[in-house]
């Protein structure tokens, strides 16, 4: 189909189908679709904006079309998504099975694996996390202990992960374990797939300082999984982790943001509580070069995204995904930072009367946003991987 046919035939149907409600800004977290077994919608709205989008197979554009995906080639998926933008289309489904599980299954599970695992993501049936950290096993991840024996007609996996982002409302999680006890500390590990309704799996959550945490810590007690679940082949899940990492680190490269992301106008945020003159600029010099400065990083690196994720689309990410998401954590740790000064004392308050309840949820998300240097591998082991594997430094 010729692209500007194939743009004038998805422009008409995203005004048909995409409902007006599904065409402004979220409100975070409470606003996006995550799927699932028990799911929960937001609104009416947002389940109808779900299941038009799966049905077209646009929940994953580019998949193939033979899992129930949109199998649209790049250059249409660009039409696609620049239309989406055009209209301020909220995404119709977020989580781990889309941004990360997804692309390793298409890359390393066999036909049997991607025909069953494929299709419940594309449609929100089933939501994912990730079980990779453990207590002994954080940044030195291959140290990792969870034991998965074999035992004739399935695994038996015992261990322990920590980390699991909302474990506590996952219906399944892909998960590192150790196959291989004798064998170096690289080559003894296995990925493989825990349906969390299994017996034996427990999850506890952990809560941060800011009071709040989707984080958790994940039992498995003699958890019974079946052979079937194995990704790739054994003892060689290494390869499959590091895939999968790249494809993480692509998608936290976005935290970054811009001036609006976040639920909020920074530049709005800056007028209100700083004051303008008559000329329309922000009295502090100060705040206003600090704010310009941090715009100015922001759209360059927005830019700088776009272009990387449009050159990379044919190979696939990269270890230079190392370096966009050690940038995007700490503009977006920069962004909170200005916030809080923008703000003054309105923005130090924890809770009880006099502080306006947005300010004390901007309060919470300012010390949540410390965790970015440490999720998806902390900002130390980025510049490792970018030293080694981009840089090639001490390569020969």
């Amino acid at each position: 189909m010729d692209i500007q046919q194939f743009r004038s035939e998805t422009r008409s149907w995203l005004e048909a189908n995409c409902p007006e409600e599904m065409r402004a800004p979220g409100g975070g977290e409470a606003d996006m679709v995550w799927g699932g077994r028990d799911a929960e919608f937001p609104s009416p709205a947002a389940e109808q904006w779900l299941r038009v989008m799966a049905e077209r197979g646009w929940t994953a554009p580019t998949w193939p079309a033979e899992y129930g995906g949109g199998g649209l080639d790049p250059d249409e998926n660009l039409v696609l998504q620049s239309e989406l933008r055009r209209i301020k289309a909220r995404p119709p489904l977020v989580g781990m099975g889309l941004s990360m599980l997804g692309p390793v299954l298409l890359e390393f599970a066999s036909d049997a694996q991607r025909a069953e695992h494929l299709p419940k993501i594309i449609n929100g049936e089933i939501r994912w996390c990730q079980g990779y950290s453990e207590p002994g096993a954080g940044s030195d991840l291959a140290s990792l202990a969870t034991k998965c024996e074999d035992r004739g007609d399935h695994w038996l996996v015992n261990g322990q992960k920590v980390w699991t982002s909302y474990a506590d409302q996952c219906d399944w999680i892909f998960a590192l374990v150790r196959t291989g006890p004798s064998e170096p500390k690289h080559q003894g590990i296995s990925f493989v797939l825990i349906d969390m309704a299994s017996e034996g799996v427990s999850t506890k959550p952990i809560t941060l300082i800011s009071g709040a945490s989707p984080f958790c810590e994940t039992f498995f007690d003699n958890v019974k999984v079946p052979k079937e679940n194995l990704i790739g082949e054994l003892n060689k899940g290494w390869s499959i982790a590091k895939r999968l990492l790249e494809h993480e680190r692509t998608m936290l490269s976005a935290m970054g943001g811009g001036a609006r992301a976040g639920g909020f106008d920074i530049v709005d945020i800056a007028r209100r509580h700083i004051g303008t003159d008559a000329s329309g600029q922000l009295r502090s010099r100060g705040a206003r070069g600090e704010l310009t400065q941090w715009l100015i990083d922001s759209r360059a690196f927005a830019l700088t995204l776009k272009r990387w994720r449009e050159e990379s689309k044919a190979e696939g990410p990269s270890p230079t995904a190392s370096m966009f998401k050690l940038y995007a954590s700490e503009l977006n740790k920069r962004r909170y930072e200005l916030m809080l000064q923008l703000y003054g004392n309105e923005m130090l308050g924890w809770e009880g009367e006099g502080f306006d309840a947005g300010n004390l949820r901007h309060t919470r998300a300012w010390l949540r946003s410390k965790a970015n240097s440490i999720e998806g591998g902390t900002s130390e082991v980025q510049l490792n991987v970018i030293a080694k594997r981009v840089l090639k430094l001490g390569v020969e």
